[in-house]
């Protein structure tokens, strides 16, 4: 089993715990940070990536459960609310019952996937997951009358999350500026998204610590001796399935009021479960903390990359071949070539390795 999960007091885990409150910190104070529109963006996307790796990571790195039906559920969170949302008009009501009705069809859905499939082989379980995933882009995209279909649903979100809405008046009756930024309804939304996944996040945090930890832990690492101790592993991990996907429908509904624009691209595509995937390897299966470093990394090389690359290539425009070689347009093979060296080099993650590096 992980000692560097079971024993918290190694030196391993104080360096990452450091790390994560140095990135939280940063979210936290991002939009006074960082003060252009585009940095806030990737600060809110990150928060709803913690989230989604986090419990993602719950399912592959504390029980061993292979899915990729993650994005599914974040697309029920994301379309319950923009469909409400859109009939409704702007309100608070709609985005609760929305949340709701999102979280209510992924436990039902994963009960059944669960109940079903989670007594078959790891392999032939991926593959179900993948098939109900399809198989819900494809309504998604067809059913144009009710979820837009391709073009996605685009709505109003309710008044306090408008950048119109005034939080904080000065004298003149105009928007207050606090170091520069403005207090209205642009800083209530990410201050939504960020304490909701905060608080999502340290949820998942008191699972994995809890009893309930231990048991999944147990069943991941020999599922034929847990049950012969008196676990019922198929009941332990169905739960555990629900639970993940319960979690990724509420980051999917606080991403649907953040983005004010739901989609098969944004909410369902297979692009976002292979990068949740990566996340989970690059910041390390099995340790949560990872979950934050690796989103972190992956969706600032997402946003940033690009420009470094051009950069780097009008700084050595001198130097033959090497400003076509850091093209812009060949960041994904970068991406690649940094992808294979983390893993090369840190095996486990980035926080495994250092947790196991630092406990020996």
């Amino acid at each position: 089993m992980n000692t560097a999960v079971t024993h918290p007091a190694n030196k391993g885990d104080l360096i990452v715990k450091a790390i994560v409150l140095v990135i939280a910190a940063a979210l936290l104070f991002a939009p006074f940070l960082f003060q252009d529109v585009r940095s806030v963006e990737v600060a809110a996307r990150i928060c709803i990536f913690v989230v989604l790796v986090a419990s993602y990571d719950l399912l592959i790195g504390y029980t061993g459960i292979v899915s990729f039906a993650h994005t599914m559920f974040f697309g029920f969170g994301a379309y319950g609310v923009a469909i409400l949302l859109k009939q409704m008009g702007p309100g608070w009501g709609p985005v609760v019952l929305g949340t709701l009705a999102g979280v209510t069809v992924s436990i039902i859905v994963a009960t059944l996937i669960g109940l079903l499939s989670l007594r078959v082989k790891a392999i032939f379980f991926a593959m179900i997951t993948l098939a109900a995933a399809s198989v819900v882009l494809v309504l998604a995209s067809q059913l144009s009358g009710f979820t837009g279909g391709e073009d996605g649903i685009t709505y109003r979100v309710p008044d306090l999350f408008k950048p119109a809405t005034k939080l904080m008046v000065d004298e003149d009756g105009k928007v207050l500026r606090i170091l520069g930024v403005k207090m209205n309804g642009k800083l209530a939304a990410y201050y939504f998204v960020f304490l909701t996944c905060f608080i999502l996040f340290l949820f998942l945090l008191r699972v994995v610590a809890s009893p309930l930890g231990t048991v999944l832990e147990a069943i991941r690492e020999n599922e034929g001796r847990a049950e012969g101790i008196g676990y019922r592993v198929v009941a332990y991990r169905t739960f555990v399935f629900c639970l993940a996907a319960t979690m990724a429908s509420i980051a999917g509904s606080v991403y649907a009021v953040w983005l004010k624009y739901t989609g098969p691209d944004t909410a369902l595509s297979f692009a976002i479960m292979i990068d949740i995937l990566l996340m989970v390897v690059i910041g390390g299966m099995g340790t949560m903390w990872g979950a934050v470093i690796g989103a972190t990394l992956m969706v600032l090389a997402q946003y940033y990359l690009r420009d470094l690359m051009a950069v780097a290539s009008e700084a050595t425009s001198a130097i033959p071949l090497l400003p076509d070689l850091l093209a812009p347009d060949r960041w994904l093979f970068w991406l690649g070539i940094i992808f294979i060296l983390l893993v090369y080099f840190f095996p486990a993650g980035l926080a495994g390795t250092i947790m196991k590096k630092e406990s020996h």
